[in-house]
């Protein structure tokens, strides 16, 4: 496991929105994509904090090599 992919999972997971603002500025972002910063913010708030829990496990099992990365897009 990718020690980023566990830094990415702790700071979606407690932070939620800021922290997909801190990933989507930092070194922490997967080199071509970009985190959906506004999507992990609303969906939370729909969603009662389950989307959070889901892309913090998504940021846990991100791989680049994948087409999709549930809360990234390339780009």
């Amino acid at each position: 496991m990718d020690n980023n992919n566990l830094v990415r999972f702790l700071l979606t997971f407690f932070l939620g929105f800021i922290g997909s603002i801190v990933i989507n500025h930092t070194s922490l972002k997967p080199a071509g994509y970009t985190s959906r910063s506004l999507a992990y913010f609303f969906l939370s708030i729909v969603t009662f904090g389950i989307y959070g829990l889901v892309a913090s496990i998504c940021n846990l099992t991100f791989d680049p090599n994948k087409e999709k990365n549930i809360g990234y897009f390339k780009g």
